[in-house]
């Protein structure tokens, strides 16, 4: 029987065991909130390709979308962004990296409780997210999906505190692990980091209005300006006043820890046009084939990147060596990253869909090991 139990319950959450690596937006009091959320999920589309969510606020009703797929593929139709009215909105764009895909994990989950309707989206991974959903499950709650974040929604609802902010704050002292979060409510737009800031978020602003968003990239494409990071363990709340006004409320619930950014925002995940923990990711991929060279020098006719990723670090391999640097590798853009597919075997189909020898760069020249 225990071990029959066991496998009932890593079935049943094996949907969203790891989600590490997703996009978050969220902006608070302008007219055209979907339309922007919209365009800064297009902006993250590389840190998740499964789906894509958007929750908006008009004032009286809650107005959610989720489609399986890309970005593109549908929030870029006026008939659905017409589906999203209001001020408020937050979206998100997620990659899971095992079991399910399913249209009832898509984020931002959404549920109406004592204090109000409230929509979570979040990006990371919290390790005792398993631990909490049994628990909430021995005392009679019902989950509707398989996503950690649901777990979130619960605990926001058991909380005893009246306000809603407190509510969340409540919530996220009994989680752990790695994440940045986005909530919000009928007035508010709250954003969250883990004490170790394991995961990126960054705060901006367009027109007055706050923004927050997974990767400074995602509030260039809509021209807005960067402000600072979200700082570690530090919960944000955005409020609009009867007057029309937004008062922001910063708070340390959490203690700090030093700073353990994910090394693989600079290798891999982030944007290279994107700023991440103060770094400019192009100029540190950049730096990293530097020193690679100074390292690790070779004998070599050409440095050839894997591209996309690879290609600032082999720039930088190639200036400081010296070696010529050739596109040896040609990239198919029209797939997708195939790092965040969900399975192995359809990442290593799409590695042969998206990459081919450049024959006449690398016919007849040495290889390395390197």
């Amino acid at each position: 029987m225990t071990h029959l139990r066991a496998a009932e319950i890593n079935d049943e959450i094996d949907g969203d065991t790891l989600h590490e690596e997703c996009g978050v937006f969220g902006i608070l009091g302008h007219p055209d909130a979907a339309t922007l959320t919209a365009l800064g999920l297009h902006a993250l589309q590389h840190r998740g390709q499964e789906a894509a969510g958007i929750v908006t606020f008009d004032g009286k009703q809650f107005h959610t979308e989720k489609r399986m797929g890309l970005v593109g593929d549908h929030y870029t139709d006026p008939a659905i962004l017409a589906k999203l009215p209001g001020t408020i909105s937050i979206g998100h764009t997620r990659y899971s990296t095992t079991g399910e895909v399913a249209l009832r994990n898509v984020q931002p989950l959404f549920a109406e409780l004592e204090v109000g309707g409230i929509a979570i989206a979040h990006n990371g991974n919290f390790t005792n997210g398993l631990t909490l959903r049994r628990q909430i499950i021995a005392t009679g709650a019902i989950c509707q999906s398989t996503s950690d974040t649901e777990v979130v929604l619960h605990l926001i609802a058991r909380s005893r505190h009246t306000s809603t902010a407190d509510r969340f704050i409540d919530a996220i002292r009994q989680m752990e692990g790695g994440y940045s979060m986005l909530a919000m409510t009928r007035t508010k737009l709250i954003a969250a980091r883990d004490p170790t800031g394991i995961r990126p978020l960054v705060m901006g602003e367009l027109d007055g209005k706050p923004i927050f968003c997974s990767e400074t990239c995602a509030l260039d494409i809509i021209g807005a300006k960067y402000i600072r990071d979200v700082e570690n363990g530090e919960v944000i709340i955005c409020e609009i006043q009867a007057d029309g006004s937004i008062q922001i409320d910063a708070r340390k619930p959490v203690n700090p820890q030093p700073e353990r950014l994910c090394l693989f925002e600079y290798v891999y995940f982030a944007r290279p046009d994107s700023v991440v923990g103060g770094r400019s990711v192009y100029v540190a991929r950049k730096n990293m084939g530097i020193n690679l060279a100074k390292e690790s020098p070779v004998e070599a006719d050409v440095v050839v990147p894997v591209p996309d990723g690879g290609t600032p670090a082999a720039l930088g391999y190639a200036q400081q060596s010296g070696i010529p640097f050739e596109y040896g590798i040609i990239r198919n853009h029209y797939v997708g990253r195939t790092f965040i597919e969900p399975t192995q075997s359809i990442r290593a189909f799409g590695v042969k869909l998206k990459h081919s020898a450049n024959r006449a760069m690398i016919e007849g020249k040495r290889r390395t090991g390197r």
